[in-house]
This record gives C-alpha cells, sequence and structure tokens, in this order.
C-alpha cells in the first residue's frame, strides 16, 4: 500500500483561524496566542488507510495542509500556491460577519486554478458566537450557491474540526 500525498489549501481573511484549525487537525492543539502566517505554512497528517470502494484495495494519504495569509496580502501570488490542491477549506470568522462575504472570492480564486477540487465553507470560532441566525442563513446561502456545504468548527474546542477535514476527504479522489 503507497501514501498518496493530496494538497489542501485553507484559505480565508486575515485571523479568521486557518493556522489554529490546522494545528488543532494536525497536532491536536490550540494556541491562545495569535501567530500571524506569512505567505504560506505547510502541514503534513497522514490518514488512516480506508479501502478504495471502486477497486477495493486500501490507500493512504498524507494530506499536505497550505495554511496561506490572507490573500489581501499576496493576492499576485495566490494562484501559484492553489495549483495542484485536490481541496480547499474556505474559512469565516462567525463573530466578524464581514469575513462570510470573503468566502465566495475565496472559493472563486481557488476554483478558477482547480475547476474540479472540493471545496468546503467554515465558519470558524463556534465556541464564541452567539448563534445569529442571519449569519448562519449567509453562511448556508453562499454555500448553495457555490454548491458545496457550510461546517462550523470551533478551533478551541476542537467541535467540528476533523469532520471538516473528513467531510473534504470524502469529495476528493480515493475518498468515498
Amino acid at each position: 500500500m503507497g501514501l498518496i500525498k493530496k494538497k489542501i489549501c485553507l484559505l480565508g481573511a486575515f485571523a479568521v483561524g486557518k493556522t489554529s484549525l490546522t494545528e488543532r487537525f494536525v497536532n491536536g492543539r490550540f494556541e491562545e496566542k495569535y501567530l500571524t502566517t506569512v505567505g504560506v505554512k505547510i502541514s503534513q497528517k497522514i490518514m488512516p488507510p480506508v479501502q478504495d470502494p471502486g477497486d477495493g484495495r486500501m490507500v493512504q494519504h498524507a494530506f499536505l495542509i497550505w495554511d496561506i495569509a490572507g490573500l489581501e496580502k499576496f493576492d499576485h501570488v495566490a494562484d501559484n500556491y492553489f495549483r495542484g490542491a485536490s481541496g480547499a477549506l474556505t474559512v469565516a470568522d462567525l463573530t466578524r460577519p464581514e469575513t462570510i462575504e470573503e468566502l465566495e472570492r475565496f472559493g472563486a480564486r481557488f476554483r478558477s486554478v482547480n475547476p474540479e477540487a472540493k471545496l468546503i465553507l467554515i465558519g470558524n470560532k463556534a465556541d464564541i458566537f452567539d448563534g445569529d441566525r442571519g449569519i448562519l442563513g449567509r453562511l448556508k446561502r453562499l454555500s448553495r450557491e457555490c454548491g458545496t456545504v457550510c461546517l462550523l468548527t470551533s478551533a478551541k474546542s476542537g467541535a467540528g474540526v476533523e469532520e471538516a477535514f473528513l467531510e473534504l476527504s470524502r469529495g476528493i479522489e480515493g475518498f468515498s
């Protein structure tokens, strides 16, 4: 059984929690102090082996997770970061509604480079979100318009983080 590498991108505005989501998923921890990502940070997580439903053989994936700084800083090089990605999590901060509207721009830019890649919308910081139905409605509407799902996560508590990456993996070739 060989290891199949899959490039995954985390996209979103400045300070929405992309690095914290990656740290929670890859290392199972959360840092209270804020560290700005400059350019891109690449992490890897080896997923457990699964049986490929197509031919029954066991496959194992290594996710290469590209945590990309807010695109407003590196707009001219973003397409290079996206090339070859199998999927992306586009992340908004539920406590900053303006970051939800930016998801459409990030997703469209990503899909312009990778039209067949799986895309999932994430509302992060659910642990401190007040449950505003208007914000949740905007997320759900945007996910319908983008033809994808939206999930709520908390990098701090870990709620929904593993599920978000697993949902992404189910839409990528070799994981059904």
